[in-house]
């Protein structure tokens, strides 16, 4: 499905939902597909980018930013706690916050060099244990520790269960949010991201829609 498709489709959910034409931040999620996949995208003017790998984002958006002005990267996947200075360098938003050593991290390395992305704190809305996010009833405490290190502090972000209906995650999410007077939802993916938009979202990631199945490939 072409980029205009999807962002036709986006448009349509927000006027569906009686929400404001560009509510919602459509962010391309790259990993893991060729360079000339990212590139088409690129020179069709989209600008909003998804990684899930610090390393992976650095082998090639260093390269993509001498050629093409005003890229915003967001890393959507877990971050290691010695990866957080490289990050910072690289991303304008980081949806993977859910431990306190990493905040305190982001912290003073934000201190240090005088700023730091974006950042979403993610939710493990499904308590699932191989699932990287802080639980729901820990959430409120998480982001008064976030905004105590005067973090900027977005919102918040989740994946779903694959096995289950993700409404009630959605759900979840947009109350969490609500209660932490947060604006921020960062959920939904290439298959529910208009149920996410009714919901409430403001970023949906979308990656195999636009770009097709992932194929790593170096060109």
């Amino acid at each position: 499905m072409a980029l205009s498709d999807i962002k036709t489709r986006i448009a349509q959910a927000e006027q569906a939902a009686g929400r404001a034409a560009g509510a919602v931040q459509l962010i391309a999620v790259s990993k893991v597909q060729p360079n000339a996949r990212v590139r088409n995208v690129l020179e069709q003017g989209h600008r909003i980018f998804g990684e899930n790998r610090v390393q992976e984002a650095a082998s090639k958006w260093p390269d993509f930013r001498e050629q093409f002005d005003g890229i915003d990267l967001h890393l959507i996947g877990p971050l290691q706690t010695n990866k957080t200075r490289q990050a910072m360098d690289l991303f304008q938003s980081i949806h993977s916050v859910d431990r306190p050593k990493l905040a305190k991290t982001l912290a003073r390395l934000a201190q240090e060099t005088g700023g730091c992305p974006d950042i979403f704190i993610q939710v493990n809305t499904g308590e699932e244990p191989q699932k990287a996010g802080v639980l729901p009833a820990d959430t409120e405490a998480f982001v008064a520790d976030c905004r105590a290190l005067e973090l900027p502090l977005c919102g918040l972000m989740c994946i779903p269960p694959v096995d289950q209906d993700a409404t009630p995650h959605f759900a979840m999410l947009a109350d969490l949010a609500a209660r932490n007077d947060l604006t921020g939802l960062s959920m939904g993916m290439s298959s529910d991201f208009e149920t996410a938009i009714a919901m409430g979202a403001t970023h949906v990631r979308v990656g195999s829609a636009i770009f097709g199945e992932r194929t790593p490939d170096t060109a």
